[in-house]
């Protein structure tokens, strides 16, 4: 089984699940997301051939959430049965060769958020914190499926406020591609119980000080839902559907 994360504004992933059942947040344990584009529910069904666990949308440190409730719904879907994880996220993009409204698989991440979930615990290694074997099904798929999918390091901060033009220099200069406020934690968390991770960001627009228009998260969620559609055929072709 499958356990997929879907990040900001990508709900129409669920569409394409034949759905079995469906577990509220708080039926879960988890607290529930205060986020526009965060509905709050697992679903249970099968993605083409495959079955898998939706987790329709996640929580924040900045909505005040420690990072052991950030990551709860990782562990969740381990308990149910994940044996993978498919992380997806909205982020900006800081790569100029990377267009908003495209994908970016991510070869690696920037823990900038001040925190971990395995504070008290064991050393983790995250030299290969996604899964290079599975990021090499997934570039074959692409090419096959005609989708353009970019590689590279996704830079995961605390948030809520978007990041200012000094700060998206300091980020590239650290080697960022994307930036966005989510993901890197709950990859931690998979990576310390045995899961292997992939993670997708869908740029949904420029980072502040590349152009000249404010960031607004009702654009995230707009071009989050019009790439969907590749994402679904990258899953689909991947996971036999």
């Amino acid at each position: 089984m499958i356990g997929i994360v879907l990040g900001s504004g990508l709900g129409p992933l669920a569409e394409a699940v034949e759905m079995e059942r469906l577990v509220g947040f708080a039926d879960a344990g988890l607290p529930a997301s205060s986020v526009p584009g965060h509905d709050g529910c697992f679903i249970f069904g099968k993605l083409g051939a495959t079955p898998v666990i939706l987790m329709k949308g996640r929580v924040h440190l900045y909505e005040g959430h420690e990072p052991s409730e950030v990551t709860a719904g990782v562990r969740w879907m381990a308990k149910q049965g994940a044996e993978r994880i498919v992380l997806t996220n909205a982020a900006g993009t800081l790569n100029p060769e990377f267009s908003p409204g495209s994908w970016m698989m991510l070869s690696d991440h920037l823990n900038l958020t001040g925190t971990s979930p395995l504070a008290g615990a064991s050393f983790v290694d995250l030299t290969c914190a996604y899964d290079e074997a599975w990021r090499e099904v997934f570039r074959s798929a692409a090419r096959e499926e005609g989708i353009a999918l970019h590689e590279g390091v996704y830079a995961g901060l605390r948030g809520p406020q978007y990041e200012t033009p000094a700060e998206i220099r300091m980020l590239r200069t650290l080697g960022a591609d994307a930036v966005g406020m989510s993901t890197v934690l709950e990859t931690i968390q998979a990576r310390a119980i045995g899961l292997p991770v992939i993670a997708f960001s869908c740029l949904t627009n420029w980072a502040a000080g590349i152009q000249a228009q404010p960031l607004d998260h009702s654009e995230v969620l707009e071009t989050g839902r019009a790439a969907a559609a590749e994402m679904i055929r990258l899953l689909r072709r991947v996971l036999g559907g």
